[in-house]
């Protein structure tokens, strides 16, 4: 059996919305961020769709990143090829890995496949229609019944691993696309690069059996939120949690994460998780337990609007200092505790707080309590740490831990012993 990448078991994933990164817009722009997000801990930048997008159809002023008009090209709004090279080498000389977005279940309008006949579906008077049971007006369905248009949907990905670097891809709607098809490009992709990474946006079990490495933590999200929001107790968000890893098979893995694109669309997390301070204790409990974590562009400046799909907000990074610079030693604590989580963690509730340890075959341990409420509780200690000198890793300071601690309104600690 194909097992994926050992770094990739634990890696931080980025989520760049180019178009909302900086006020050009632009890859070169956002390369030129590259240095903070290697410095905040990121092992992986999952890029956005960097294809041009129809102009038929679109929604809103730019137009939907996912309706793509060619699939070998570069947005340019956002620049050429010269920059996406530059875009991928720099991460890489950063010691970061680059995965594309890749929206295989449709295209837009004016793609030139659209003039292919039989590669996208049809009515019964042979009009090409929409993907079926959503408000997808913006794109045309395609139709996998037709192997020229599988074969080049294989090239045309195999073209982005060949031509241009890319170490895998995110893939958008994946359960929208028959098993077969991943079954087959995936294994061609793996045989071009085998340490390719492969994150699918889905939530069957048959997603991993296809080659996919990384599926969602679907539901985490919505357990936690409500939790956040005080409509249940935290003891659901471990619930989840168990529930997502039950059926990973051994070699794979969960991206878990409090917002992505789609969610922030509509909400910020500040607004999801009850203020910074809630979006900060739900952060560090996605981010603490097993799997990947992912951080979408604009939650580490506890940007507080949505971010509209279709248009532009323009980000300020340095607009939330101590915000941003907690995220950094969160991600710090996060990758300086990679060799003890190892292991399956313990998990325990104490009421609204919510606790993790992990303990590795050499003793050592690594405790993560948060206060998932925005009220005061008192919480007993994990034994492993409990009247015992640890590492406080938010302040790296040695401290003998209590057997019971006073906690603040959405107040967390991260332990190391």
């Amino acid at each position: 059996a194909m097992v994926h990448p050992e770094w990739s078991y634990k890696a931080v994933i980025y989520e760049m919305n180019v178009r909302q990164l900086t006020c050009d817009g632009t890859l070169a722009a956002a390369t030129e961020q590259l240095p903070r997000l290697a410095q905040m801990g990121i092992d992986c930048i999952w890029l956005m769709p960097v294809y041009p997008i129809g102009v038929v159809e679109r929604k809103g002023s730019l137009g939907s990143y996912y309706s793509i008009s060619d699939y070998c090209a570069i947005n340019p709004e956002f620049g050429d090829f010269n920059a996406f090279d530059t875009f991928v080498a720099s991460a890489h000389s950063l010691g970061m890995k680059v995965i594309l977005d890749w929206i295989a279940n449709h295209t837009s309008w004016d793609n030139p496949w659209t003039k292919n006949k039989g590669w996208h579906s049809t009515d019964a008077s042979g009009n090409i229609i929409s993907p079926p049971g959503f408000n997808w007006t913006d794109v045309a369905d395609l139709n996998f019944g037709n192997n020229d248009m599988r074969e080049a949907m294989k090239d045309a990905m195999a073209y982005w691993v060949t031509e241009a670097g890319v170490d895998g891809f995110r893939c958008d709607y994946a359960e929208g696309v028959p098993q077969d098809f991943w079954t087959d490009a995936l294994a061609h992709l793996r045989s071009i690069k085998p340490e390719i990474i492969l994150l699918a946006e889905g939530d069957k079990s048959w997603i991993y059996e296809v080659g996919f490495d990384i599926m969602y933590a679907w539901s985490f999200p919505n357990a936690l939120e409500k939790v956040f929001k005080g409509n249940s107790g935290a003891a659901s968000i471990f619930d989840a949690f168990n529930n997502d890893m039950s059926n990973v098979p051994k070699g794979k893995t969960r991206m878990r994460y409090i917002i992505n694109h789609d969610t922030a669309s509509e909400h910020s997390p500040i607004a999801l998780y009850g203020g910074e301070r809630g979006a900060m204790a739900a952060f560090v409990m996605a981010t603490m337990l097993e799997g990947c974590p992912l951080i979408y562009s604009s939650q580490e400046i506890g940007y507080s609007k949505s971010l509209s799909f279709f248009n532009n907000n323009v980000m300020k990074w340095d607009s939330n200092k101590s915000y941003t610079d907690e995220y950094r030693k969160v991600m710090r604590a996060y990758n300086s505790t990679r060799d003890v989580r190892v292991s399956d963690p313990v998990l325990a509730n104490t009421g609204n707080v919510a606790k993790m340890t992990y303990t590795n075959s050499i003793g050592e341990s690594f405790v993560v309590m948060v206060n998932t409420k925005n009220e005061k509780a008192t919480v007993k200690v994990p034994l492993a740490i409990a009247g015992k000198e640890v590492t406080d890793l938010m302040t790296g300071e040695t401290v003998v831990a209590a057997t019971a601690i006073d906690m603040e309104p959405y107040q967390y600690f991260i332990y190391r012993k």
